[in-house]
Formats: structure tokens, C-alpha cells, sequence
């Protein structure tokens, strides 16, 4: 007979598409199958190139595509409800009725990207601090900064303007998904998305759309908003043996569902290490943001779920420091003649920096600048003859990485709200002992790992 049903949970990242399928136990949910495929999607944006960040967005359902036909064909058509989340703050445009383009490959249709723009991603850069203050002020609890989508919207109305008379329809990758899937005419935004990507009010949740206007802002671009965890629609074919009919989930943030699938204190603090870094607490029940930012702050608060909210110290600064390092590594070593490849110097300089317990050479990381200080650029001090070792150098950049997370969210403010330990996880502390020891160092918490934050799993969960 037919088998237990299943939940499909997907997540569009940064740099890989992951599908998750999780179905019901005695015990509660479980994860049967997973599939990742690395998007390799980065494309150059010539119109604001160097500091432009795109994506290829045929790339990435590609790479979604490729997921989903690696999992049990047997256990996809038990699927009765898709979860999908992904990257926030970036932003997509598309023709509503041009889209995609379905085709029937392997064991049912599939979609590919058609009429649609690249996908100009959280980290663009090309609103500088001048362009930021020269729109207008939002009237919301976030702040705004470059690689928002209401930011880079503006950005291509003021540079651009025939660049969006092309479009009709706008939203971040996970919500042109769920367009797709659902053939919505008009799409639709979970208040976590929205509130990513600037001029958002979250007490009412609403745009700001009087003062967008004034402003010559496209305002028909603006999806419409709904509540995360509610069903934006159904599958309009059998996609990939999905059932046609299974219910779709509105596209959540995947720093919140990566949050949902490990949280499950409320006293609880994520400390989560990849691509960026993150430090989160659940607020207590019934707290409201306030009604306009701190610009100074470095801890945001992002909608969550059933009107619960997460204070957020979110880092831009966090393995893609080491990458850089390790790249920097590699680049001097091409310069003297050498070749060595990337993957094998990451090991090296964690061993390195395993026999150097202490290091008084101080190196503050912030090279990709912060939100709350854009032009605070990385440095490094107390360089002392006896410490230019790789060792030294390494077990610094990693105390460095740690302690800028603590200057953004205080020990104080965590004993204050109720912490009682810490959950690690993300790839760079997963695979660097040194960071797990320097945050060991830093937080005077029980820190526990490998209870790992999974964006599509907790996408799963939601539904």
C-alpha cells in the first residue's frame, strides 16, 4: 500500500539548493532523504559591477531540479505539502505569465526559468551609504542597507529605469518558486520576506506605500504579504511525481527556518557559523520591535512565527573571512611560484592554529564591513615579531571572528534575557576546532553542538 505521507522541504542558499524529505514518526518528525547540488550560479552584473552581486537564476532551478530527481521517485509522490525557504533580502523579476516554461522530464513535469532577471542577492553592494541616504526614510523597525529589495528596486528606477519595464512581478528567489509552482498571478510574500527587504511595517504588516509613492517607486512590483506557515497555493501539475493538488507553502526566510529546525528552548541562543554569522534569541512572548530603528544597533529583530519575533545579531563577517583568508593564502603562494589548491590549506591552518593556544596579535575581521557600520573595514594590531606565524595568525582571525559577534550582542544582554546555554552550528564551526574553542572562550555558556540548523528541514517542519 501506499506509504507514510511526506513533507518536501527545499532551501535556495547562497552558494546550494538543498530538498529535504521529512515524514511522521512514533517520535515525531524525521528526515528520510536529503539532496543538495551546489548552484554555481554567480554571474557578473556589468551595470554596477564591482560591487554588483548577481545570480543566475536558470542556474539555480537547475540545481533544484537536479535535487529533486536525486531523491526516491517512491516517496515523492506521498508528498502532500512543499515548504520552501531561502535567501532573504534579495530580490527577482519576472513577466507573471512568462515565468517559466514547463517541460515533461523523467517522472513528471519540470519547471525551467524563462522570461526573469538575474537575482541580485543579499550581498550586492551597489546602494552606497550616499545612495542610501538619499531615499526616503522607511517607516519600519529595520533599518535600511544595501542588498535589500526595496533598495536595489530603487537603485534600478533611478539607474535603470527600462531595466523594470520589462517586468511585472518581483520577490526574493523562494517566492518566484512558489509563483511558479502555484501559478499565481500575483505574488505572494510571508511577512519574514518582506520584512527583509526594507519598507515594511510589521505592526501592521503592510508596505510603506504612501511614502514609496512619493518617491517614484514602482510600487506594482510589491508582492502581496501573508502570514508564514499559511498555504500560498497548490501544485498546478505533478512536478518531478509531486502530486498535483499538494499544498504549498508562502516562502519563509531561511535564516528562520534554520532557527525552527533546532530551537526548541526558549532559553536557548543559536550561534550559527557559515557563509555570514548569527546569534539568536527568541524575544519573550508578546514583544513588539520598536516602531523605528537604532541605526547604531547591531541586534535587529525579525518576525518569526505565530507573531514571536528573534533578536538577531547578524554578522556579514563569518566563514567567508576564512575563505577570503585561505584564498589570500593561496594567491601568495601562486605568486612564489607555488600551487596549491585551496581545499588543502584550510586543514593546515586550522592545525597550524591548534599548537598556538594564545595569540596577543589582534585582528578585528570585519572585512565585508557591518550593516550597523558599513565603512568599518577589517585591521589587524599588536603585530609583534613572534607572531606572524600561521598558527598565530589563524587562531587570532578566529577569536576576532568570535569577538565581533560578542561586541554585537553583549554577554550581559544574553544573561539578561534568560540564556541558559548555546546551540553551535554552521558549516565553518562544524569543520574549524579553533572557532569552537574560541567561542568556548568567550561565552561563559554550556555550548552544545551537532544539534546542526537545516533552512529545508525546518521548511519541512513549518508545514
Amino acid at each position: 500500500g501506499p506509504g507514510p505521507t511526506c513533507v518536501l522541504g527545499i532551501d535556495l542558499g547562497t552558494t546550494s539548493v538543498k530538498a529535504a524529505l521529512v515524514t511522521g514518526t512514533e517520535r515525531g518528525l524525521a528526515l528520510a532523504q536529503s539532496c543538495s547540488r551546489e548552484t554555481q550560479a554567480h554571474s557578473d552584473s556589468p551595470g554596477a559591477a564591482p560591487q554588483g552581486m548577481e545570480q543566475d537564476v536558470q542556474k539555480i532551478i537547475r540545481a533544484l531540479n537536479e535535487c529533486l530527481a536525486a531523491l526516491p521517485q517512491q516517496q515523492l509522490q506521498q508528498v502532500t505539502h512543499v515548504g520552501i525557504s531561502g535567501q532573504m533580502h534579495g530580490v527577482v523579476f519576472w513577466k507573471s505569465d512568462k515565468g517559466c516554461k514547463w517541460s515533461e522530464s523523467g517522472p513528471g513535469p519540470a519547471f525551467e526559468a524563462d522570461e526573469v532577471s538575474h537575482l541580485v542577492t543579499w550581498q550586492d553592494g551597489r546602494c552606497s551609504p550616499t545612495f542610501l541616504t538619499s531615499l526616503p526614510l522607511p517607516q519600519s523597525h529595520v533599518s535600511l542597507a544595501t542588498g535589500f529589495g526595496c533598495a536595489t528596486v530603487f537603485w534600478y528606477s533611478k539607474n535603470s529605469p527600462d531595466f523594470l519595464k520589462a517586468y511585472d512581478a518581483a520577490g526574493t528567489i523562494q517566492d518566484y518558486v512558489v509563483a511558479m509552482l502555484c501559478d499565481l498571478k500575483k505574488p505572494l510574500m510571508s511577512v519574514q520576506n518582506a520584512a527583509s527587504w526594507g519598507y515594511f511595517n510589521c505592526r501592521n504588516k503592510s508596505w510603506n506605500t504612501e511614502i514609496l509613492k512619493k518617491s517614484g517607486f514602482p510600487v506594482h512590483l510589491l508582492p502581496e504579504v501573508g502570514d508564514p506557515g499559511s498555504i500560498a497555493g497548490r501544485t498546478t501539475c505533478a512536478w518531478h511525481g509531486i502530486p498535483k493538488g499538494a499544498k504549498v507553502g508562502i516562502a519563509l526566510g531561511d535564516f528562520q527556518c534554520s532557527v525552527y529546525s533546532c530551537l526548541t528552548e526558549r532559553t536557548d541562543a543559536v550561534l550559527n557559523f557559515s557563509t555570514s554569522a548569527q546569534l539568536t534569541i527568541s524575544m519573550p512572548l508578546g514583544f513588539q520591535p520598536p516602531e523605528a530603528p537604532d541605526p547604531s544597533s547591531a541586534v535587529t529583530y525579525f518576525p518569526y512565527f505565530n507573531g514571536d519575533y528573534l533578536a538577531v545579531a547578524a554578522s556579514l563577517n563569518g566563514g567567508n573571512v576564512l575563505a577570503t583568508f585561505v584564498g589570500m593564502v593561496a594567491q601568495w603562494a601562486q605568486e612564489l611560484g607555488f600551487q596549491v589548491q585551496e581545499s588543502a590549506i584550510y586543514p593546515r591552518i586550522i592545525q597550524a592554529a591548534l599548537a598556538q593556544k594564545h595569540s596577543k596579535l589582534s585582528v578585528h575581521p570585519t572585512i565585508f564591513g557591518e550593516r550597523h557600520l558599513p565603512e568599518l573595514l577589517a585591521s589587524v594590531s599588536s603585530i609583534g615579531a613572534s607572531e606572524l606565524s600561521l598558527g598565530h595568525v589563524t587562531r587570532a582571525l578566529c577569536r576576532g571572528l568570535v569577538e565581533n559577534l560578542c561586541s554585537m550582542f553583549p554577554v550581559q544582554h544574553l544573561q539578561e534575557l534568560g540564556v541558559s546555554r548555546i546551540l553551535g552550528s554552521g558549516s565553518a564551526l562544524a569543520r574549524n576546532e579553533v572557532l569552537r574553542q574560541e567561542v568556548e572562550r568567550i561565552f561563559p555558556f554550556p555550548v552544545v553542538y551537532g544539534k546542526d540548523v537545516d533552512a529545508a528541514v525546518g521548511a519541512a517542519m513549518v508545514m
